[in-house]
């Protein structure tokens, strides 16, 4: 099966390509289109987090659950949305521990593209979802997918560092090599949960520290130059 990826990713994850279980979700894709449901993000975004942070790239790796569900939310990237859309309530969290970590101003925009091309891997366990119904894809194969990709990064690469945020990143714990790796954890950023560890958290200042000390560059945390 010929994915449209990344080509350092596809090399890594060829043999998922054809596993059933991938197969299985692209079948369900496929249905999904011929019935008329709308799914986000568009084809060309599903793997837009591997195609903006090649395999040998990466540094960090933040985990989200699923996509956005609202109309021109997502766009392949965990957290962050297109330019022209409002930050929603879990990133502008985001931006407020930033802001109390390392001082940066409240951005305008919540595209973390520039986070990608710094070696950040914007990974939502699950890729696609269906308009207006949050973790409707959470069962059609996806997860199996995104935790190859966990495991290859843990197998194939050292020093990377896993920002697991709340008890659903926090349940892939298990695929990391901690021997090799650094895992910090917090509460989610939602405003449900994001004043029970999530702020205070220094997440942002930590990555830096830990990239530093193995001689790589900070991430420049402000999304806009």
């Amino acid at each position: 099966m010929d994915v449209k990826i990344d080509a350092s990713w596809k090399e890594i994850l060829r043999h998922e390509f054809t596993k059933p279980y991938f197969l299985q979700v692209v079948t369900h894709l496929k249905t999904e289109k011929a019935t008329g449901a709308v799914v986000y993000p568009s084809g060309s975004l599903i793997f837009n987090a591997f195609n903006k942070t090649p395999f040998e790239q990466v540094k960090v790796v933040i985990l989200g659950q699923d996509p956005y569900h609202g109309h021109g939310q997502a766009h392949g990237l965990s957290f962050s949305v297109p330019d022209s859309v409002p930050p929603p309530p879990s990133l502008g969290n985001i931006y407020k521990e930033l802001h109390k970590d390392i001082g940066m101003p409240i951005p305008p925009t919540g595209n973390l593209s520039k986070w990608a091309a710094q070696g950040v891997l914007l990974l939502n366990a699950v890729l696609t979802v269906r308009a207006n119904e949050p973790a409707s894809h959470a069962k059609i194969g996806w997860m199996d997918f995104t935790d190859a990709v966990i495991r290859k990064i843990s197998d194939e690469k050292k020093g990377i560092i896993f920002l697991l945020w709340g008890k659903f990143a926090q349940e892939k714990q298990v695929l990391i090599d901690e021997t090799k790796h650094h895992v910090l954890k917090a509460a989610h950023p939602s405003p449900f949960s994001a004043d029970k560890g999530f702020f205070g958290c220094k997440h942002f200042s930590r990555t830096n520290e830990l990239l530093m000390m193995q001689g790589l560059d900070a991430i420049d945390w402000n999304p806009i130059s």
